[in-house]
């Protein structure tokens, strides 16, 4: 630099001064280098425990997913269930005796359901991991509870009886009992009166190891009467294919009523009948040969017509 007299002095600088800056930048770039390490350690531990942690939660989702439900999470179910105000559920007897047979069903448990109730979403939670299906005489109501609750399986039908005319359709049965009416079949492609045949596809493919008639709703002359869902229940347990659990158990609700008794005297059998009550009838049918033509061992075949 210059001084006042216009002379250029050189101003050096002590090497102790020098030394000391240089130092501060090397702890300078020693503690950056340190803290970038450390919150690399971070993030990699972060991470891995992250990853750790949602594994084992999936593995836990999963498991749980496929364990059946405990007995104290059942009998909370049944107990609230039958205990609510409608008044048309079923009672606690009724209800445990039906999750009895789900809980020793082969897991996945195939439950078919006639019937849109106050049971329903109690069904869809008792047989946890197997498939249940309802079908329901009103197409409203089934695509209400389908888009109220998304997890339920339900398909409504057309029923084309009518209860005053029980003994008629029972009688147009036994006359056909050999042809359209006969108990194995693929009711698809069945004409006979009783036999339930534009239900979704899937539901004549599936071997069914529950059935539960508590529908259609109605016991006026007009009303659909259960005629047909117990003729089909009938025909679909003994028409289960081979390799599978050859037994069916079968429920019928509302005991008490003509039809019920009458029907399940007629396509379920006497001889089935392991429970009744005046609500429920609980019966248990075994798969058939296909050139069977009786669905009860003490019925007599109509004679063949001569004409």
């Amino acid at each position: 630099m210059k001084n006042s007299n216009g002379n250029t002095k050189l101003i050096l600088l002590h090497p102790y001064i020098q030394k000391q800056g240089s130092s501060s930048r090397l702890w300078l770039l020693g503690f950056v280098s340190l803290f970038t390490l450390a919150f690399l350690l971070t993030l990699i531990y972060t991470r891995e425990s992250t990853s750790t942690a949602a594994a084992a939660t999936t593995v836990a989702s999963s498991s749980l997913a496929g364990a059946p439900l405990p007995t104290t999470v059942i009998n909370i179910l049944i107990h609230y269930a039958s205990t609510s105000n409608s008044s048309f559920h079923m009672s606690y007897a009724e209800i445990k005796q039906i999750s009895d047979v789900l809980r020793k069903c082969s897991s996945p448990c195939n439950f078919l359901i006639f019937g849109l109730t106050p049971e329903t979403l109690l069904w869809k939670a008792l047989n946890h991991n197997g498939r249940t299906v309802f079908i329901d005489e009103n197409r409203y109501y089934a695509a209400y509870m389908e888009e109220k609750h998304p997890e339920i399986d339900a398909y409504d039908v057309q029923y084309t009886t009518k209860l005053s005319e029980l003994h008629e359709l029972l009688a147009s049965t036994k006359k056909h009992i050999q042809n359209e009416c006969r108990p194995v079949q693929n009711l698809l492609f069945s004409e006979c009166k009783l036999g339930l045949n534009d239900l979704p596809n899937h539901v004549y493919e599936v071997d069914w190891d529950v059935i539960l008639v508590d529908g259609p709703r109605g016991e006026w002359p007009d009303a659909p009467g259960r005629m047909s869902p117990i003729f089909t229940a009938g025909v679909l347990a003994r028409s289960k294919k081979m390799g599978v659990n050859a037994k069916t158990h079968v429920f019928v609700h509302d005991f008490y009523g003509e039809a019920e008794r009458v029907c399940g005297d007629e396509f379920l059998c006497r001889e089935n009948l392991v429970e009744a009550s005046d609500t429920l009838g609980h019966y248990v049918l075994e798969r058939m040969d296909a050139n069977s033509f009786q669905f009860c061992s003490n019925q007599t075949l109509p004679k063949a017509s001569t004409s």
